[in-house]
């Protein structure tokens, strides 16, 4: 048994099993909010635990494996079984690094995702608003729901901008590599000559942040009202019910139209200020933590280009980890699992470098 994994291990084991001695007992359980921290924690460490049960138990079959070699009736079949447990061993210590790899903390948060068209009009705008039906379908398939913060539409119906919460289980953690500039390129529907363009839109991804996040002082808010503006919101009407509020020390801007209700404008708005203010208090150390380990699938800058949308060829590429997929239908249908496992997989391999 590698001597490191048993000392690293061990005392998480013995702290779940703490835990476990604690969600049994009375006292405990009848006090909610600790029950409920335990029960997180117990959650957070369970799989690593079960792992290193399970390695444990392997090193001891190889020890056992080792002993029978010593007999002659037994070599055989000791030389199979110690085939076995030495490539599980293996597996085991692989997964057992992974589970070493700081936690970010924001992986199990909802997200707010904001979409914008960028170069090439109206086709960049039509773009935007497939990469919106793309994560939307991706989200139904993970059965998160969604809910629009704020959307500005343009004549043809394309979009030139959402902003939308996606609310459900470890929403952030698989979306957050989608920051940067996605690229399209095919012949748009009003191009009469066959030529492909090339076109873009910007995604950003926040977590959401929560009242224990950011603290925000009413003091620093600037709340103007304004009237719905046609083309930029679902309707137009008559009273003042779009919202826009200025966070002064930052000039943070944020704006909701997408509500009949200016109160309910209010709240969404608040919503994206709170996520957009957390992101810029988190956004120093990601870009420390991020240059010390060169993370392996980019920076999450906007302004970098990390997808391409080839429809005559009919494939994407993410140039942050060289993938090419000739799957480009499938994946407009929101199916970008094989993308996010791939991008997933070299950010932990990035961390482990660092371990």
């Amino acid at each position: 048994m590698s001597k490191t994994l048993f000392d690293q291990f061990t005392p998480i084991e013995d702290h779940f099993n703490d835990i476990e001695r604690q969600l049994s007992d009375p006292e405990v359980i009848s006090n909610n909010k600790k029950y409920q921290e335990l029960l997180k924690k117990h959650s957070e460490i369970k799989e690593s635990v079960v792992t290193f049960q399970e390695y444990k138990q392997v090193c001891a079959s190889i020890e056992d494996a080792q002993l029978m070699l010593e007999d002659p009736e037994l070599k055989e079949m000791a030389k199979e079984e110690l085939e076995t447990a030495s490539s599980k061993q293996k597996e085991l210590e692989e997964a057992l690094q992974f589970h070493l790899i700081p936690k970010d903390p924001d992986d199990h948060k909802n997200a707010i995702v904001e979409i914008r068209s960028g170069t090439g009009g109206d086709e960049a705008a039509l773009f935007a608003e497939d990469l919106f039906s793309m994560y939307s379908k991706f989200a139904e398939s993970q059965k998160w729901t969604i809910e629009i913060l704020n959307q500005q539409m343009t004549a043809i119906g394309g979009i030139k901008e959402v902003v939308f919460l996606i609310s459900g289980t470890n929403v952030f953690s698989k979306l957050k590599f989608e920051i940067g500039t996605h690229r399209v390129q095919r012949v748009p529907t009003t191009e009469t000559s066959g030529r492909i363009h090339t076109s873009a839109a910007t995604v950003a991804i926040l977590p959401e942040a929560e009242d224990v996040d950011i603290e925000i002082n009413t003091k620093d808010l600037r709340i103007d009202t304004f009237r719905a503006s046609g083309a930029g919101g679902q309707h137009v009407n008559k009273t003042s019910s779009a919202i826009r509020i200025t966070h002064i020390p930052t000039n943070t801007v944020v704006e909701c139209q997408d509500e009949r209700s200016q109160h309910q404008n209010k709240d969404k708005a608040m919503k994206m200020l709170r996520s957009r203010l957390y992101e810029v208090q988190v956004e120093t150390q990601r870009k420390e933590e991020s240059a010390m380990r060169k993370n392996q699938v980019g920076s999450g800058d906007r302004s970098e280009k990390i997808r391409t949308y080839n429809y005559p060829q009919g494939r994407v590429t993410d140039h942050r980890i060289n993938l090419t997929l000739y799957t480009l239908d499938k994946i407009m249908e929101g199916e970008i699992e094989a993308i996010i496992e791939g991008l997933v997989k070299a950010d932990q391999l990035a961390k482990m470098q660092t371990l």
